[in-house]
Order: C-alpha cells, then sequence, then structure tokens
C-alpha cells in the first residue's frame, strides 16, 4: 500500500477521533452555554417541523444500523442462523427506508436555510461547514447503499468482511489497512466524509447529540423568596386554597389604579 493509503486508513481516522474526545472536552469545559442547537424555529417553524423529525428519527435508525454492521462480527450473525442473504434484507430494506428519510430531511432543513433569509442570516461559519460535511457524510452513505446493496446483487457487497474487522481492529490500535484495499469507492469516501465530521463535531452545533434533559427528573423544587418583610413561613401546603387579598395589596393595587 502506498503511504497516502496507509495515512487515509490509519493515521487520519486517529487523528479525527482524538479532535472528537479532545474537542467535546474542551468545548464542555469552556463553552457549555453555547452547548446548544441554536435553534431557528423563532424566524420560521412551518418547514422545520416536517423536515427535522424527519432528519432525526430517520438519523436514529441509521446509527443502530451502523452499529449493528460494524460492532456485531459477521461469526456471531452465523452463529445465530443468520444467513447472509437473510442479513442483507434486513440491514438493507430499513436501511434504505431510513435513509430516504434523512435525505429528504437533510434537503428540507437546508433548503430552509438558504431559502429563509432569517435562517440564513443566522448560519454560522461553522453550520456552513457542518452542513457540508454532513451532507457528503449523508449522501454518500445512501449512494453506497443504493448502488452497492440495492443494486449490487442478491448478496450486496459485504462490509462485514472488510470494513467493519478494519474499524473493530482500528479501535483496538491494531490497525490493518490492507482490509480497506479493496473496499468499493462509495464506501471509501463515505468512511473518509463520517471521520471528516467526526473532526469537527465538537465545534458545531452537533454537541446538541450528545444533550438531554436528564436532570430535569432529579432537580429541586424552584424556590421563589419574597421582598415582603411581614410574609412568615407556610408550614403546610396552600397551593389549592383560594387567594384572599391582605389590606397592604388591597392599598398598593389602588395605588397603582390611581397612577
Amino acid at each position: 500500500m502506498s503511504n497516502f493509503e496507509i495515512f487515509l486508513w490509519v493515521a487520519f481516522p486517529w487523528l479525527c477521533i482524538a479532535a472528537f474526545i479532545i474537542g467535546i472536552s474542551w468545548r464542555w469545559r469552556t463553552d457549555q452555554f453555547g452547548w446548544t442547537t441554536h435553534s431557528s424555529q423563532i424566524y420560521e417553524s412551518k418547514l422545520l417541523r416536517l423536515s427535522s423529525p424527519l432528519f432525526h428519527w430517520g438519523m436514529v435508525f441509521v446509527v443502530i444500523g451502523h452499529l449493528m454492521g460494524l460492532a456485531i462480527p459477521k461469526s456471531w450473525t452465523a452463529a445465530v442462523g443468520i444467513s447472509d442473504a437473510a442479513y442483507h434484507l434486513i440491514a438493507t430494506i430499513p436501511g434504505t427506508i431510513a435513509g430516504v428519510a434523512v435525505v429528504l430531511g437533510l434537503i428540507g432543513l437546508i433548503f430552509r436555510r438558504v431559502v429563509n433569509r432569517s435562517v440564513f442570516l443566522s448560519t454560522s461559519r461553522s453550520d456552513k461547514v457542518m452542513y457540508l460535511l454532513l451532507g457528503a457524510a449523508i449522501l454518500s452513505g445512501f449512494i453506497a447503499t443504493v448502488s452497492t446493496q440495492v443494486f449490487g446483487g442478491p448478496h450486496g457487497y459485504d462490509y462485514r468482511e472488510t470494513i467493519s474487522p478494519w474499524l473493530r481492529q482500528l479501535l483496538i490500535f491494531n490497525a490493518q489497512p490492507e482490509l480497506m484495499a479493496d473496499v468499493p469507492w462509495e464506501f471509501k469516501v463515505h468512511v473518509v466524509s463520517g471521520f471528516a465530521l467526526m473532526a469537527v463535531w465538537p465545534f458545531t452545533r452537533l454537541v446538541h447529540a450528545f444533550s438531554a434533559p436528564v436532570g430535569y427528573t432529579t432537580r429541586p423544587y424552584v424556590v421563589y423568596r419574597t421582598r415582603d418583610t411581614t410574609a412568615r413561613t407556610s408550614l403546610r401546603h396552600t397551593a389549592w386554597e383560594p387567594v384572599r387579598s391582605t389590606k397592604k395589596q388591597e392599598t398598593d393595587e389602588a395605588r397603582w389604579h390611581g397612577a
């Protein structure tokens, strides 16, 4: 293999993973207030309500499919009686449907961001880079699925014999770049664009993917304090008792209406 191929299938993925881990840690320590989606719903919501769920729910199933295909060895599925033909159908049909949903959702989100002037003006440079790499990763993956799996014969291309073991060995620092030598170019583009997206992930709005409102389930009640020095702490629950105005409140209301 050439030095460029060794860099592409060994050094480049490791550099991207390192940038992702260090970047996430740095972003969390220095920019927690910016750890958001930077929502633009206030500018336009009609197209967002359609495109966003389509994209996000499609991505959920795409990620699940990637985890199953890359993390589960081929020998494990064979051991439980799943043939190559059955696995191909199980992976291809739901994967294609999820891919269509993601592509349509992404097109809607980009169209909305380009056409709506208010949304376009709120688009930062990091957003533009993110959409470029995100689009490259998604479209290359969709093209790879359609060209090699849907129209690639009865069994398609078996990435579980090349890409999957290459990635697993890479993650345990036992790089085997020769496994990627004969991989179709569509998958190579998808892998490279995926790792490039991973490298810039911490520096874009994509960090919101690691946020979940778990703290809401255990957070304490919000405590309200009054400036009225005559108020006393209630020792019993009065949430459902009728509100009775005091002499002081009636006086304050009279002054307010008189003003």
